[in-house]
């Protein structure tokens, strides 16, 4: 009886630093997760607006205001946001694409073999109304 005593110190030491490390990376797989939810919604919300402008510029424009202020809404945990918008069948009954790519900062959460950063992409096509220039 005498020899283990001090094995739940032991014990303790060891499994401290485990139940860390998992803990960190389930908050790791919970931002990513978050971020991806809030990248979705951008790209929704910059198809809606360029879906609605009247021009292929303004679509671009509205798109690029969209989006950002939507991953703002949402919380703003999304870095270096990118947003492209394809107007290549911007015409009445065509469609407007618009891509939202974000970089996801992990350093801070000090995970061994967990990257500093991920990037999350979402696409969303969104129809242009076919009468849209007709009286």
């Amino acid at each position: 009886m005498h020899r283990q005593r001090g094995s739940a110190t032991v014990e303790l030491l060891v499994l401290v630093p485990v139940v860390v490390v998992f803990a960190s990376f389930v908050v790791a797989l919970g931002r990513y997760e978050v971020v991806r939810a809030e990248v979705a919604g951008a790209a929704r919300a910059g198809a809606e607006a360029a879906a609605e402008a009247p021009t292929p510029y303004a679509a671009s424009a509205a798109a690029r205001q969209a989006a950002p202020a939507a991953v703002d809404a949402a919380g703003g945990a999304c870095r270096h946001l990118a947003v492209s918008t394809d107007v290549g069948a911007f015409d009445p009954g065509g469609s407007v694409t618009v891509t939202v790519r974000c970089t996801v900062p992990l350093a801070d959460l000090a995970v061994p073999g967990l990257p500093g950063s991920a990037s999350t992409t979402s696409t969303v096509r969104a129809p242009i109304d076919t009468y849209r220039n007709q009286p």
